[in-house]
């Protein structure tokens, strides 16, 4: 359970601060910017679970999966939330997801540099094997941002999960793996630089 421990990390734009329910109001302020809760094939909670969102967050950090609050350094506000989930401290792998952001954080350098922080922790801090990133297939923002970073698709889980609304989900699978971090870590400082 403590492979994978994290600090905060700080960023010339972000700083990812371990999730806790400090973080609930901005949260709440957060998702309001572009309403994404309402898209239906993403996993975004609404003003009003938020709290439950980040209560089940922490709990989980218990199993090893850490979950952080986003901060714009440049406005000192918290613009969404990300986590390593599914980790596999026998197997030196994890998943990166839950992501999302405000509107206004879209299209900035903050996602760049928010997994370029995280990817370079688990691999050159935990010398991971493998981080494995999963999306809704009909996401196509949230897969062209996982290319993006340079992972590669790995295959689509047909009929994956069930989800509240009742539709059933294909889910998108891409990773990076140890031997491919030299190159997506340069790619991710150059779009920085």
């Amino acid at each position: 359970m403590d492979w994978l421990s994290c600090p905060k990390i700080q960023g010339k734009y972000v700083t990812l601060e371990p999730l806790s329910v400090a973080h609930v109001d901005e949260l709440k302020e957060a998702v309001l910017d572009g309403e994404s809760w309402k898209l239906w094939y993403a996993n975004v909670p609404s003003p009003d679970l938020m709290a439950d969102y980040v209560d089940t967050a922490i709990k989980e950090a218990k199993s090893g999966n850490i979950a952080f609050a986003v901060r714009c350094n440049t406005t000192n506000k918290i613009v969404g939330t990300t986590r390593f989930y599914g980790v596999d401290a026998k197997n030196k792998r994890a998943m990166l997801g839950y992501t999302w952001y405000s509107f206004s954080a879209r299209r900035t350098p903050i996602n760049t540099e928010c997994k370029l922080l995280l990817l370079n922790h688990v691999f050159e801090t935990h010398s991971a094997i493998a981080v494995e990133f999963r999306t809704h297939f009909f996401n196509q923002g949230s897969r062209r941002a996982i290319e993006r970073l340079g992972a590669k698709q790995d295959g689509i889980l047909r009929n994956h999960q069930v989800l509240s609304d009742g539709s059933i989900r294909d889910t998108a699978v891409y990773s990076i793996i140890n031997s491919e971090w030299p190159a997506v870590k340069n790619n991710l400082q150059s779009k920085l630089g």
